[in-house]
C-alpha cells in the first residue's frame, strides 16, 4: 500500500522551506496545496509561517476553508508553525480574525517582538530521539493557555512552544530551518507518512 503524499499549504509564507524539510525527513513526495481538490490527495499537511490573516482570507477566497477544517476534524495530521499555529488556534488574543479553531490554545500574535527581535535558543523537547533543538523564533506568537487535551512537548521560559492535541501539532518557532529536519521527521512518523 502506498502512502499518500505530504502536503504543504502553499498560498502564502515560506512553504518551500517546509517542502524541502519534508523531503529531507523522508516524505516520498510533497504536494504544494493551492486548490480544493488537492486536499483529497494528501495524507498530512504542514501550514507554514507567514501572515495568518492573509492565509485565512485566501483559504476562504479559494473555497478551501471549510473543507480543510473538516479534513482536520476527521483526523488529517496537520502541523502548523508560527502563523500556521495562529490559524489552527481556537482563540487569538484581541482578534476575531478567521481561524480554523481546531487546537485548544489561546495565542498572542507577534508576542516576542518584530522581525529585528528574532532570536534562536536551545530548546529541550519531549520528542523521542530529539532531546534538544535550536528554536528559531521570527516574529513568533506566544501560547498563553492550553486546554486540558493539549500536550506540551517543549517550552521556552515556561511558555509552551511545541504542542500537540490529537492529530494537530503546532510550533511557535521555525523547525523547517533546522538541519536534518528532526521535527518534520517526527511529524511524519506520527502521520504514518514517513519513508
Amino acid at each position: 500500500m502506498s502512502m499518500r503524499p505530504a502536503g504543504v499549504l502553499a498560498l502564502q509564507g515560506d512553504y518551500e522551506a517546509h517542502a524541502k524539510a519534508l523531503l529531507a525527513a523522508g516524505a516520498s513526495r510533497v504536494i504544494e496545496v493551492r486548490r480544493l481538490d488537492q486536499l483529497d490527495e494528501i495524507g498530512s499537511l504542514v501550514i507554514p509561517g507567514g501572515e495568518s490573516t492573509v492565509m485565512g482570507m485566501l483559504l476562504d477566497r479559494f473555497g478551501m476553508f471549510d473543507a480543510l477544517r473538516n479534513r482536520i476534524e476527521q483526523g488529517l495530521p496537520v502541523f502548523g508553525t508560527c502563523a500556521g499555529l495562529i490559524l489552527l488556534a481556537r482563540r487569538i488574543e484581541g482578534s476575531d480574525q478567521t481561524r480554523l479553531g481546531v487546537l485548544d490554545v489561546t495565542v498572542r500574535r507577534n508576542a516576542y517582538g518584530r522581525q529585528v527581535d528574532s532570536f534562536h535558543t536551545d530548546i529541550t523537547t519531549d520528542i523521542p530521539e530529539v532531546s534538544t533543538i535550536d528554536g528559531i523564533f521570527i516574529r513568533a506568537p506566544r501560547i498563553l493557555e492550553t486546554g486540558p487535551g493539549v500536550q506540551v512537548l517543549a517550552r521556552y521560559h515556561g511558555d509552551p512552544v511545541l504542542v500537540r492535541e490529537g492529530n494537530v501539532t503546532a510550533a511557535t518557532f521555525h523547525p523547517e530551518l533546522l538541519p536534518g529536519a528532526p521535527v518534520h521527521r517526527w511529524f511524519l512518523s506520527l502521520a504514518g507518512a514517513g519513508a
